[in-house]
């Protein structure tokens, strides 16, 4: 077959599956409004696919019946199987882009326009694939459908409101912006809500059984951790793992811009949670839930530990403020290219919150509400922990701390000992300094 014959058959396939996505699309609002006036329960989302799927059936035998009458071949049970599952992609997925966006090896995706698109595998490899869409139009298009299948049908996104932050259906985070880039663009970031346990990381090499004993400390002992480490490191990972050392009679709420930990869909391991999530403004600009917001409410709903999945702004205030007042055992992550570097990027923080505190009277905030900071990096494709320090005291100016846990030369050791306090709290659950050898 030519390249015309090819791209013939291309659109007449793309003709076909446009012609099953406007009908089933038809059908569904149709069934949707029928439940509605019933006053029956609305379609889950695998009683949608269910009914894409028949709908599709239906329309494939019809069109199959028309090609007959006009002499042409009927569509082979190949032919329909794919542009049955393309066109429910159109209407309730994402296009071309759901294969890639299914795919289990995909953590992240980058699309800018009609260009072939990259993916980030979970191997820390990347990968050029073809583009989803003909034109970058097509792509502002397919933001746009998606952002109102997911409910935010009032949040725009055009030249006035040129960026889109929302959560998919399966846990992903997607951004998308217009105007403001030079071509329409789109970053998923995936997100995979398994089970993560220290047994776990320490298979994979993250860290050593002496460190993972450590953190099992950290957490029984109700120490307040900071996770820190650039995108894509392993933070909200480690800190899963974590969490999941809390007993199960424990009060956790967590705090987040999008529904990353997941705890809601481990309620065994977690019976007692609440989950909250940021909120932006509407079209009027009014309705904002800030994360600091968050956190203030969080201190209303008698916690044992607030989690916040990531601080980068006014909300480190009151999470200090819940660390030092009782909370203990609560966590963060925050984006720093050390362990150090996290004291100055808490204080920056501080200072963007409605209450501005003297530098002298910030450090004594931190040092007194957080006890250890954990730092991750990823080596050649290998995610580890690299440091961990513990939070001593301040002198106002300086945050005092000792890097228990370091990297020397690319190897991960030990370095200052504990403090006596904490080293008899640490051996009262089970972990003694000598397992860090």
């Amino acid at each position: 077959m030519n390249v015309n014959a090819h791209s013939a058959s291309d659109l007449a396939n793309r003709r076909i599956r446009d012609a099953l996505a406007a009908r089933i699309g038809e059908a569904l609002a149709d069934e949707r409004l029928d439940r509605q006036n019933r006053g029956d329960t609305y379609l889950n989302s695998n009683s949608e696919m269910d009914f894409a799927r028949q709908v599709s059936a239906m329309e494939c035998a019809r069109l199959s019946a028309s090609r007959r009458q006009e002499g042409l071949p009927a569509l082979t049970d190949t032919e329909e199987q794919l542009l049955t599952g393309r066109a429910i992609d159109q209407v309730l997925g994402m296009g071309l882009l759901q294969q890639t966006l299914d795919d289990p090896e995909v953590s992240d995706i980058h699309v800018r326009g009609n260009s072939p698109i990259w993916v980030k595998l979970r191997s820390g490899a990347r990968e050029c694939r073809s583009s989803i869409v003909d034109h970058d139009d097509e792509l502002v298009d397919l933001i746009r459908r998606t952002a109102v299948r997911m409910g935010r049908s009032e949040r725009r996104f055009d030249a006035g409101s040129p960026e889109l932050n929302l959560q998919l259906a399966d846990g992903s985070r997607l951004f998308a912006t217009m105007d403001i880039s030079s071509r329409p663009s789109l970053v998923i970031r995936k997100h995979q809500f398994e089970i993560s346990s220290l047994e776990d990381l320490e298979a994979r090499g993250m860290m050593s059984h002496g460190i993972a004993e450590m953190f099992r400390a950290m957490v029984r002992s109700r120490r307040n951790v900071i996770i820190a480490g650039g995108t894509g490191s392993g933070k909200t990972t480690l800190m899963r793992a974590l969490i999941n050392e809390v007993p199960p009679e424990e009060r956790i709420v967590t705090i987040e811009d999008a529904y990353e930990l997941g705890l809601e869909r481990f309620e065994h391991l977690h019976p007692d949670h609440d989950s909250l999530q940021s909120r932006p403004a509407n079209i009027e600009g009014q309705g904002e839930i800030t994360l600091a917001d968050l956190t203030k409410m969080a201190l209303r709903m008698d916690p044992d530990r607030v989690i916040v999945g990531e601080v980068r702004g006014a909300e480190a205030f009151p999470m200090l403020m819940a660390m030092s007042q009782g909370n203990n055992g609560s966590m963060c992550t925050l984006h720093a290219d050390s362990t150090r570097s996290v004291f100055p990027k808490l204080a920056a923080y501080m200072s963007m919150s409605s209450t501005s505190l003297p530098i002298e009277t910030t450090n004594l905030l931190i040092a007194s509400s957080v006890h250890f900071v954990v730092h991750i990096e990823v080596v050649r494709g290998q995610r580890r922990v690299s440091s961990i320090r513990e939070v001593v005291d301040s002198d106002g100016l300086t945050i005092m701390s000792n890097e228990v846990v370091r990297n020397l030369n690319g190897t991960v050791g030990i370095g200052y000992p504990l403090r006596e306090e904490t080293r008899e709290l640490f051996e009262e659950c089970g972990f003694r300094e000598e397992m860090l050898r």
